[in-house]
């Protein structure tokens, strides 16, 4: 069985969006499974030290400002660094995203689009119905596949993935984990590249 890539993130993450497709193309380049982990990132903070954005120094939250922007054009997407409907609740769509996953189906354009729509679009992830809209825009049926995303089961997934980012030393999101070694950040993804191309042993924490 090959080895896959655990993709550990939130759905209102602005940086998982901007290193979701460059993440896709490495996992087609090199045959790999990508294993959608949406986590509650406020509960992975509270054991790596994170803290939400209001929290933060004011260099820091400005400097994420010029990033967001910096990304985007170096990714080819549009962002909007002051989105109308953030910081918002990601639950909904992290538990779609899981449901879609349980269904057999992949989440992964899914996902984007979500990203999309809170960071380009100014839409508001956390109604139902702009869920609904956006599972419809990718082809799901969005009755079904939401009837799944409000059940206990998505919710026990949702912190089962948490422990396991816990686990694999996942700072914030997005964290990609490869035969375990995580690499924390969008940025990250070229140096993901280089470990699958060069097939090198994951590095450990000494």
């Amino acid at each position: 069985m090959k080895d896959a890539i655990d993709y550990f993130f939130s759905s209102v993450s602005p940086f998982a969006w901007l290193g979701h497709r460059q993440l896709m193309a490495v996992a087609t380049k090199h045959d790999k499974e990508v294993r959608l982990r949406p986590v509650n990132l406020g509960g992975v903070w509270e054991v790596s030290g994170g803290v939400p954005l209001a929290q933060r120094p004011p260099v820091r939250q400005r400097y994420r400002l010029i990033e967001l922007q910096r990304i985007a054009v170096f990714r080819g997407l549009h962002i909007n660094p002051k989105p109308a409907h953030f910081p918002t609740s990601p639950e909904l769509a992290d538990r779609t995203i899981i449901a879609l996953s349980q269904a057999g189906r992949s989440p992964a354009a899914f996902a984007f689009a979500v990203g999309e729509a809170l960071w380009a679009k100014d839409r508001q992830i956390a109604d139902e119905a702009v869920i609904a809209d956006i599972l419809g825009e990718c082809g799901f049926n969005p009755d079904v596949v939401l009837e799944q995303a409000k059940s206990e089961k998505t919710a026990a997934i949702r912190e089962e993935n948490t422990k396991a980012a816990i686990a694999a030393d996942a700072i914030g999101s997005p964290c990609y984990v490869y035969k375990g070694e995580p690499f924390w950040g969008q940025d990250r993804l070229d140096l993901l590249d280089h470990m699958i191309t060069t097939g090198r042993e994951p590095f450990r924490a000494l």
